[in-house]
């Protein structure tokens, strides 16, 4: 027994190490590609890296420049949204993202909002929920750490009402910032149409409005009938798609 699993664990070795090995010859080949305009393969060999390493957001980074060399804006959207997913602060994705959704024929735009509803949605970004979540329990373990210390009598330092009062009030700010994000996070299913296609006002029936390829949508809920799927638009109306018409990130 100890021989099979000696073998075993040298075979999950070697299928490793191959693996590893593919991952840097398939980058190397990826980006020879890519310098000497050959886009095709490089698009291939970064969507093998892409399988490797799912939660690489650069090469998605790479792959949206080499779909949009290709004039495949679609899924040049589409592997940006999935980088920003990955990394919503890379610069270069949002840039990259815009410069795209600029060459889109009859571009949606989406609606902007009043500017503290655009900083309240920034501060409960999907992205930022682990991060409020961490910052939230570790205020909660200091403020409850002090407060066990201060009724045995061995505080460090003494603080004064005002000080622990705050810090109640800021927790109750953080957990309530921490769950919009986390509500965000578990809504934000959001799609890029891969096709020039119809969004209808019901299932398979009412009045049609063209949305271009390379559109941003979200996807709303678990409302889905048959084939077809609500969703939202950029500019906020909201109708039925067919599934097979975009690509969920």
């Amino acid at each position: 027994m100890r021989v099979i699993a000696l073998w075993v664990c040298l075979l999950l070795s070697s299928v490793a190490m191959h693996a590893t090995d593919n991952y840097g010859a398939y980058w190397q080949k990826a980006n020879a590609a890519y310098k000497q305009k050959n886009y095709d393969s490089a698009a291939h060999y970064y969507e093998q890296i892409a399988s490797a390493k799912p939660a690489d957001y650069e090469v998605y980074y790479n792959l949206g420049n080499t779909y949009y060399k290709l004039n495949d804006i679609g899924k040049a959207v589409l592997n940006y949204q999935r980088g920003l997913q990955l990394n919503p602060s890379d610069k270069n994705l949002q840039d990259n993202l815009l410069l795209t959704q600029s060459r889109i024929a009859g571009r949606i735009v989406e609606i902007q909002d009043i500017f503290f509803v655009r900083w309240w949605k920034s501060v409960t970004a999907a992205s930022a929920a682990n991060t409020w979540a961490t910052v939230t329990l570790i205020l909660f373990l200091l403020l409850i750490g002090y407060a066990i210390l201060n009724r045995l009598g061995k505080a460090p330092f003494p603080l004064p009402f005002q000080a622990k009062a705050g810090g109640w009030v800021l927790l109750t700010l953080f957990i309530v910032i921490s769950f919009v994000a986390a509500m965000r996070k578990a809504d934000s299913h959001i799609a890029v149409v891969m096709n020039n296609t119809n969004m209808l006002d019901k299932p398979g029936t009412g009045k049609s409005q063209n949305i271009p390829e390379g559109t941003t949508i979200h996807l709303t809920g678990n409302d889905v009938k048959g084939n077809w799927h609500e969703v939202t638009l950029p500019d906020g109306k909201t109708g039925w798609m067919l599934k097979t018409d975009f690509v969920e990130i």
